[in-house]
């Protein structure tokens, strides 16, 4: 079942003073520090983008334990979908704090502040058009409720499911070892917690299936999920 045309984007508003108030962005409530700030609408609307596109943007939340396969999955998947002529983008927690959150450690309110950018950074090109594929290990359900309300309904929930054994076992970046010799202080599953998803969109059982097979029901999920149909997409290009 194809999803019907996108309704009016929350985001596509007049331009409104910042200033003095508290800010919402989908339910999430900020206070910028800075002053004389003006919110600013595109001329090009979400809508417009999706249909040129052929499908929808949005923002698929990739969780997990480190070694779980988050990376190999959203990799893959991205370089499938993008051959496939869709506009896909990865954001992965590594690469995020090696640069825009290189100012942040993994205390909790560290985490939180990691997974409140990454998810204005992914509404950001979600708008724009693109689906992306978010890699974060994200262990906390509050922080993941935030990144959901920032996002509204273009958030989709993915848990990539592995057992601390399986996860451990396979130990690509040497964490765990370093963890369990307590190098590594706040470590996801070892010396800090990890809280399940409890209603995720979709569930991949790494530890139990291949890359091929998880990969092949991520992108059949995103298939149903945000792909337009062909005559949708033709009929209001020649509406416009």
């Amino acid at each position: 079942m194809r999803h019907s045309p996108p309704g009016p984007d929350p985001f596509a508003s007049p331009s409104r003073l910042i200033e003095g108030t508290k800010f919402m962005t989908n339910l999430v409530q900020v206070s910028p520090r800075s002053t004389n700030l003006y919110a600013v609408s595109s001329r090009v609307d979400p809508q417009s983008r999706f249909f040129r596109n052929g499908h929808q943007g949005g923002v698929l939340w990739l969780t997990g334990l480190s070694g779980s396969g988050k990376s190999t999955l959203a990799v893959e998947a991205e370089w499938r979908l993008f051959r496939q002529g869709w506009q896909v983008l990865v954001l992965d927690g590594d690469n995020l704090r090696g640069g825009l959150n290189s100012d942040l450690g993994f205390a909790p309110a560290d985490r939180a502040q990691n997974i409140r950018r990454a998810a204005e950074v992914a509404k950001l090109f979600a708008q724009s058009g693109f689906l992306v594929i978010t890699a974060f290990i994200s262990p906390y359900r509050e922080d993941r409720r935030i990144a959901g309300a920032i996002n509204g309904p273009a958030f989709h929930e993915v848990y990539v499911a592995a057992d601390l054994a399986a996860c451990e076992s396979r130990d690509p970046k040497g964490l765990y070892r370093r963890a369990r010799q307590g190098q590594i202080p706040e470590f996801t599953g070892i010396s800090a917690p990890y809280e399940e998803p409890l209603a995720p969109a979709l569930r991949l059982e790494t530890a139990r299936q291949s890359v091929e097979a998880c990969v092949e029901t991520l992108l059949a999920y995103v298939e149903e999920a945000f792909r337009l149909e062909p005559a949708m997409t033709a009929q209001t290009a020649s509406e416009r």
